[in-house]
């Protein structure tokens, strides 16, 4: 039995759920895996996900797309690479309070964005805001992590970036009104997120490890996706008490469980949406030309 660990990128939520049901079924114990799965209220994310991957505390982690453009060209490079998408979509959005009044991205022009300070983050928020004819000459806030969804609803900021499968979930459960902008709709192209992240040196020294975990994993969103009564029970041993009493966690399944992908071929990456992501950011000048010819994910698992 391997004992590996696998850092969230966030509190337990709807986005792992085919991880968290591979580990009560046993699946991975079944692949000779023993996983400890991280939250990040274990540190109140004082490391981030890549640095924990950096400094060898877990053997994966789960992070956006641009957390393996980071770790691949930062002085002490990292060999990271993403296996494995957990979502097929963005089903992110960038939102603020129906009650705030702003019904497009450009009113944020003035007001104050409460950022994750992820990388890429309010550069593609001043974009978004841009691409509507603002300005992006907004004032941007950095709140603890973990409570920056709480910062919109007190109405500390204006407008923040959610998960519209988890706390529009919530707003809908607690009928808030929100105004949400997807990046697509205003022809911003975004990787995937969140993504499984390992390193290069893992997957040459440990590759049966690698497939065993795609493996489990897989077949955790399998087993979510036509078994999902089952699947909230399991989810609802994990999530804080907090997102419990604010979330019908069933809605926030049934949101999701249509972009986990195809049977056998979940967790796959498109190259194109990859290339999308990377020409764009060259472009806007937040990267180098050098990360169109990196090599920063890899599909060998999840493709058999």
């Amino acid at each position: 039995m391997k004992t590996i660990s696998l850092a969230l990128d966030w509190t337990p939520n709807v986005n792992h759920i085919g991880i968290l049901v591979a580990k009560e079924l046993g699946y991975y114990t079944e692949l000779g895996i023993d996983l400890e799965i991280v939250s990040p209220l274990t540190d109140n994310y004082q490391l981030t996900p890549g640095k924990k991957l950096e400094l060898e505390l877990a053997t994966f982690v789960l992070a956006p797309f641009e957390t393996v453009i980071s770790l691949n060209n930062k002085a002490n490079k990292v060999e990271a690479r993403a296996i494995y998408a957990l979502l097929q979509e963005d089903l992110s959005s960038i939102a603020s309070l129906s009650s705030s009044k702003m019904t497009s991205p450009r009113q944020l022009d003035g007001k104050i964005y409460a950022s994750y300070q992820a990388r890429y983050e309010d550069k593609i928020v001043q974009e978004l805001v841009k691409k509507d004819g603002g300005t992006g000459d907004f004032e941007i806030s950095y709140p603890a992590k973990l409570g920056i969804w709480n910062t919109l609803l007190a109405k500390q900021a204006d407008a923040t970036w959610i998960f519209n499968n988890w706390e529009g979930i919530e707003a809908k459960n607690q009928n808030i009104a929100l105004q949400c902008w997807s990046m697509k709709d205003f022809g911003i192209p975004y990787g995937y997120s969140p993504v499984v992240i390992t390193t290069q040196k893992t997957i040459d020294e440990q590759a049966e490890l690698c497939e065993a975990f795609v493996k489990a994993t897989q077949r955790g969103y399998l087993f979510a996706s036509q078994h999902k009564e089952k699947a909230v029970a399991i989810l609802s041993q994990y999530v804080t008490a907090e997102d419990k009493a604010a979330i019908d966690l069933a809605h926030a399944l049934e949101a999701t469980i249509p972009y986990i992908g195809e049977e056998n071929k979940m967790g796959l990456m498109k190259p194109e949406r990859v290339e999308s992501f990377l020409k764009w950011l060259v472009t806007h000048s937040l990267e180098q030309e050098q990360i169109l010819n990196q090599t920063l994910y890899n599909n060998t698992f999840c493709d058999n």
